[in-house]
């Protein structure tokens, strides 16, 4: 979503750090390019002239002018504003409440019920027992959709058809979630294709009649500067708590999200990250300043890899491949373990300094090389897999014409491996095998 104004704001520092001195006009010429890179990434203007004022104030100031490295003093000056502006990390404050309700509101086509779903699995896993509710009477499509859903993740869906009062759902809902055991209501309210006083007020009446702890909304990221002014209306409306944005993975330019927390005060609390269920994160103001300065963000890589991969499997791989016996069927696991973190893209920028390699080059050349590799080691009996050595030239057009690829790649494929498995039993070996262990549990 950053990815056009981070790269304008990288440019411009990198300019920077190559002065071993700053003058009061470097710094205006910095700030100038600052401004258009954040307006013309949908930034809200008055937004954009207060934390250019801050940054200046701050970068023609002692810290900087007196630094050995004044490049690096405006960097982090900008980091530092970037999170003020972002605001504190917003957190569910759901109390002692019993069943706590959450309320998602927003305009139509923002993702809601698919959040309400993102969102009931990630308190789930918080050993809370959501309850999803159907409160969007309007549109039948939203109830087949949430009850699709719910099926697909095995959490119980509550609706009562489409010729109902939606306040009533609200609250039969909640006695529902009482009798039930429920700890955790979540609403998915009607959309609005724009703000509609009469609709403002039967949100207002669904939240006076079951007082949820949180009324959230659910803002679109392609929406742009629209987003904030939606978020101003719905604040001033139901009095928002918290704020999730959807659709980041896509060609956002980000500006909504920069704009948001200041405007109208709500915290960030969740980004939609992409289209897969899991893909919910908490939001970090640090880490998102660091993703669009380039910086990278290894915590949430780690998280990733310690929610989205099998820690058991993981270090019985790393045991294998440093004993020499890794074979293609524990290659072919860890490429599923891998891919279950994501897009390839998505993963480099995350890696300090990598993501910035990475924007130079075309990854989907990488993406299909990988479905490639798997589609041949998938087209390999069992035998095959557990000993390469077996496969001479009739395996070799066999598993070639079952993957739909050429003799040679499958050729390729096979010397790459043995080449790696020599040089993992090098490395296995000795001193190294201790220090290689740790990538993998530390248990080896």
């Amino acid at each position: 979503m950053f990815e056009s104004l981070g790269n304008r704001l990288q440019a411009t520092f990198d300019g920077l750090r190559r002065r071993g001195k700053l003058t009061e006009a470097d710094v205006d010429v910095a700030m100038r390019e600052v401004r258009l890179a954040l307006l013309e990434a949908d930034v809200n203007y008055k937004v954009v002239k207060n934390f250019v004022a801050r940054v200046r104030e701050r970068a023609v100031g002692h810290e900087v002018m007196q630094s050995l490295t004044p490049g690096q003093q405006v960097v982090k000056i900008v980091r530092d504003e970037l999170i003020n502006t972002l605001g504190e990390p917003g957190r569910l404050n759901l109390g002692m409440q019993s069943p706590a309700v959450i309320m998602l509101v927003g305009l139509q086509g923002s993702g809601k019920t698919t959040t309400a779903a993102k969102l009931s699995i990630r308190l789930r896993k918080e050993g809370r027992r959501p309850l999803l509710v159907a409160a969007d009477v309007y549109r039948p499509a939203a109830i087949d959709q949430l009850e699709t859903l719910g099926r697909q993740i095995e959490i119980p869906v509550f609706q009562e058809g489409n010729e109902v009062d939606p306040v009533d759902v609200a609250s039969h809902a909640v006695r529902r979630a009482v009798e039930t055991g429920a700890t955790v209501v979540i609403l998915d309210t009607a959309g609005r294709l724009n703000i509609d006083e009469m609709k403002m007020d039967e949100l207002r009446a669904i939240k006076s009649a079951v007082n949820p702890i949180e009324t959230i909304l659910v803002a679109d990221a392609m929406t742009g500067q629209e987003a904030v002014r939606v978020a101003s209306d719905f604040d001033q409306a139901v009095n928002l708590t918290g704020l999730i944005m959807t659709k980041i993975d896509g060609d956002a330019r980000g500006g909504a999200a920069i704009s948001m927390r200041e405007v109208t005060g709500v915290p960030l609390k969740f980004l939609a990250t992409g289209e897969k269920l899991t893909d919910l994160e908490l939001f970090h103001p640090d880490r998102m300043a660091d993703r669009i300065l380039g910086m990278g963000d290894v915590l949430t890589l780690i998280e990733k890899a310690q929610t989205e991969m099998d820690q058991e499997e993981a270090e019985a791989a790393g045991r294998r491949l440093l004993s020499g016996k890794f074979d293609l069927e524990d290659f072919l696991g860890q490429m599923q373990q891998l891919k279950k973190m994501g897009p390839m893209g998505q993963l480099l920028d995350m890696i300090p300094g990598v993501g910035k390699i990475a924007g130079d080059v075309d990854l989907s050349g990488a993406e299909g090389e990988l479905k490639r590799i798997e589609a041949i080691i998938r087209s390999m009996t069992p035998r095959e897999r557990h000993s390469p050595k077996i496969i001479k030239a009739s395996r070799k057009r066999r598993i070639a014409a079952g993957s739909g690829t050429q003799v040679q790649d499958v050729n390729a494929l096979l010397r790459q491996f043995r080449q790696m498995q020599r040089m993992m039993k090098q490395l296995g070996r000795g001193g190294r095998k201790r220090n290689l262990a740790s990538l993998f549990g530390g248990r080896m």
